[in-house]
């Protein structure tokens, strides 16, 4: 729904004498932030030099709350670490403590009071690590239930990482996580990022979308920004126009706007030439470096609002 309409329904709610609604408004993104291993280092792209100009995208670009995908435990470290104002949550896939990658979800303790925490396996059996149908490996999605500190506004957030080889495991992990939401509390607004590893055209692309639980983002936002789709394997010349990274929300929330996000940054490297400076002001010093991208992946932003029927508590923008 657009912005217009929310106008007019809190219009008709005055004239009819009923409580009026008023906007919450927070940034959400998911991350693919690729599990730190010996080759990317050996390649220019290790997690050492990676991990401090995500933590700045991160405070830059605002988000308040938003699920990881791959990270290994010692990688969430470095991440709390460099964002000081956020906490995490979630455990590890193989043993569901620390071993293995993480489908973890950090969140501004400023903002947001943690209420309940869970994991569940991408599995037939998901209350333990598990694989499940034809997947290739174990996959794990975490939640939580989350309150805005200043208004009280309530919602869930999940957030998963989808096998990348298991078309039947995709689709059955779709309709899993959305019978799990019903479970944990089928009246609160929910969330759910991840890393789906398919397009927008795929079958568990339209598992999510088709049982009126789940709208993309994408597909309702008042702007989007995407210049590009959300893998690029490390080549910040490659294009695609395939989104394997999303956000899906419930209904009643309003898409404000949606963004891939294609910072880069530059990395000396074996470069030792000197740029041409022709038409460069003299004063300037410029080196040829290499353009390179954070992780693997592209994060995908969006900024949402919600409308909740003001009690004694008093709802607004913050």
């Amino acid at each position: 729904m657009k912005l217009k309409h929310y106008f007019i329904v809190g219009v008709a709610c005055l004239l009819a004498g009923c409580q009026t609604f008023r906007p919450i408004t927070f940034t959400v993104a998911t991350y693919n932030m690729r599990y730190a291993n010996s080759s990317d280092s050996v390649s220019g792209n290790g997690w050492g030099q990676r991990y401090p100009v995500i933590a700045k995208m991160v405070e830059f670009h605002g988000f308040d709350i938003f699920g990881t995908q791959e990270c290994l435990f010692h990688q969430l470290k470095d991440l709390k670490k460099a964002l000081p104002h956020y906490d995490y949550i979630g455990v590890g896939r193989d043993d569901g403590k620390d071993r293995g990658e993480h489908s973890a979800i950090f969140y501004r303790t400023d903002k947001f009071e943690l209420l309940q925490k869970g994991d569940f396996w991408l599995s037939e059996t998901p209350e333990k690590p598990s694989r499940g149908w034809d997947a290739s490996l174990p996959r794990i999605c975490s939640w939580g239930h989350f309150k805005c500190k200043d208004t009280g506004f309530e919602f869930l957030f999940f957030n998963l990482h989808m096998d990348d080889r298991g078309e039947k495991a995709r689709v059955e992990s779709a309709y899993l996580v959305q019978k799990k939401m019903k479970e944990i509390n089928k009246n609160l607004p929910a969330i759910l990022t991840g890393d789906f590893n398919v397009d927008q055209y795929s079958k568990s692309y339209k598992a999510l979308i088709t049982q009126g639980n789940l709208y993309d983002s994408y597909e309702i936002s008042d702007l989007r920004y995407i210049t590009n789709g959300t893998f690029n394997g490390f080549n910040p010349n490659d294009f695609t126009e395939d989104r394997i990274d999303h956000i899906f929300v419930s209904p009643g929330f309003h898409v404000i706007k949606y963004g891939v996000l294609t910072d880069t940054y530059r990395s000396k490297g074996n470069a030792k030439e000197r740029a041409d400076v022709k038409y460069v002001p003299k004063e300037a010093s410029v080196e040829t470096y290499q353009a390179r991208v954070p992780s693997d992946h592209f994060p995908v932003e969006v900024k949402l609002s919600f409308w909740k029927k003001a009690d004694s508590k008093s709802f607004h923008i913050q």
